[in-house]
């Protein structure tokens, strides 16, 4: 294949890296099944890192057709358990118009809201243990490694705590809170990635987390350096790139799909 066709294959980023382009669709339904598995394997992703805690977490995708409406996990059934033809979808009132499970009403006060916002297109949302810690210090991510900082100045801390967040006025403020970074710490909750697709909204959450993990162990350790605010914006510039977060999660995707053929069952 010649360099010129091979350039016509992948996508068009700046950091010099032989990222495949994006997939192009010939339908609503073919995006639709493609945002679904992708979906249904992220909830699986989250299952075997131990990101479940009960009840809790929630990730969801735009339909690709009907804008005001998005698909997410049913209530009540675990990350390690979810296939293809459990999603849900939900409208803007909170209502199953797709699929047979019920709506975690934290999924749809918080997640509805934030896909409001033009651009964001899917949300993750958990309550890990590392992530946890850090709002408990109420302390965002610093540059302390290029992974870190591809949230560098795109990330904010939701100090309030007013019980689970189950009132759509609770979910505005966090959405309005918000605003169009890429990731919020919430004290005494959990954390909140946001993407311009459901890759890369998964793998700023798996990052994040990992990130937090990394900041605590080093806090635990010792003075940690910061980056500077220049070498910062650089690290920031490649670790941050979208098309790396969505094929970062390419490589997760096959892994589990390989592991766990079956949360494609439809």
């Amino acid at each position: 294949m010649s360099t010129d066709t091979l350039a016509n294959h992948l996508a068009d980023t700046h950091t010099g890296l032989p990222i495949p382009a994006d997939r192009e669709f010939t339908s609503p339904d073919e995006e639709r099944r493609h945002r679904k598995q992708r979906l249904a394997a992220a909830m699986r992703l989250f299952g075997k890192a131990g990101f479940a805690e009960g009840i809790s977490g929630h990730i969801s995708v735009r339909d690709p057709e009907d804008l005001d409406t998005f698909w997410v996990n049913p209530f009540g059934l675990s990350f390690n358990q979810v296939r293809v033809r459990d999603l849900i979808r939900v409208d803007a009132e909170g209502r199953v118009v797709d699929g047979t499970g019920k709506v975690n009403p934290s999924a749809f006060t918080i997640h509805s809201k934030i896909h409001e916002r033009p651009g964001a297109n899917a949300i993750a949302h958990g309550h890990t243990v590392h992530a946890r810690a850090l709002g408990a210090l109420e302390r965002l991510l610093e540059p302390y490694d290029q992974e870190s900082a591809a949230f560098y100045q795109d990330q904010v801390l939701y100090g309030d705590y007013d019980g689970p967040a189950i009132s759509v006025e609770h979910g505005q403020d966090i959405a309005d809170r918000l605003g169009d970074r890429r990731a919020m710490l919430l004290r005494h909750h959990g954390l909140i990635t946001v993407g311009g697709s459901l890759e890369e909204a998964v793998h700023w959450f798996f990052t994040y987390e990992s990130c937090a993990q990394v900041q605590l162990l080093a806090l635990s350790a010792g003075k940690p350096v910061p980056m500077t605010h220049e070498q910062a914006l650089l690290a920031r510039d490649g670790f941050g790139d979208e098309q790396l977060g969505r094929f970062s999660f390419q490589i997760m995707w096959d892994e589990i799909t390989a592991d766990q053929p079956d949360l494609l069952d439809e």
